[in-house]
């Protein structure tokens, strides 16, 4: 079992590696390589993609990588594995991002990635530190994860989703924040689990084990 970690040059690889080969030893997953190679991804049985950043500048970086969207898509889309993405790697499955310019996203998610804005005019964005998790809709990487668990945070857009079936959790900051969403074999969380002490730990060991 290999869980690839895709690298396109967007994102806090060594925090996330780090993270997930701890919980691939702890839950028997398996291995976990962090790679560029579209074939290595094709491969994988299970797929993650980080990034850090911009929307656009992700997208743009992600699509310079010849072939290697294409390779995700491959194993994501026709194979069916499991495909997490974390923060701008989750905001790049919606339709489109509105950060800077409208810019395409995979479009596997239908939604829309806005920039937050709270109710409330004290409260500042980016959105960044420790939040509560609300759940909206069960899922097996939530395993043993209730609302009011908490998540660590850092951004200026969320995803705004079209159906409500695909919001899996959300946080307050004087309105609702997407943290998580999912379909099928998909499933992408706002929020860093790698920097979510034992709470993120516990979703990427269930996502390792997670057979959608």
């Amino acid at each position: 079992m290999v869980t690839a970690i895709v690298d396109y040059e967007s994102g806090n690889l060594h925090s996330a590696e780090k993270a997930f080969q701890r919980m691939a030893r702890e839950t028997g997953a398996g291995e976990v390589i962090v790679t560029s190679d579209p074939d290595a991804v094709r491969r994988a049985d299970r797929v993650v993609l980080p990034g850090d950043g911009a929307f656009p500048a992700c997208r743009k970086e992600l699509f310079d990588h010849r072939g290697l969207f294409e390779a995700i898509e491959d194993a994501v889309i026709t194979g069916g594995k499991p495909f997490m993405g974390i923060c701008i790697g989750m905001q790049m499955l919606a339709t489109r991002g509105l950060e800077y310019e409208e810019t395409p996203g995979f479009d596997w998610i239908g939604g829309q990635v806005e920039k937050i804005a709270p109710s409330d005019a004290s409260l500042k964005v980016p959105h960044m530190g420790w939040n509560d998790l609300v759940i909206d809709n069960p899922h097996a990487v939530l395993e043993g994860i209730e609302t009011g668990d908490h998540a660590y945070f850092v951004h200026s857009y969320h995803f705004k989703v079209a159906d409500p079936a695909h919001l899996i959790a959300h946080c307050d900051y004087a309105g609702k924040i997407t943290a998580i969403v999912g379909r099928d074999n998909i499933v992408g969380t706002q929020f860093h689990p790698e920097k979510s002490q034992d709470n993120g730990l516990r979703i990427i060991g269930n996502f390792l084990n997670w057979a959608p």
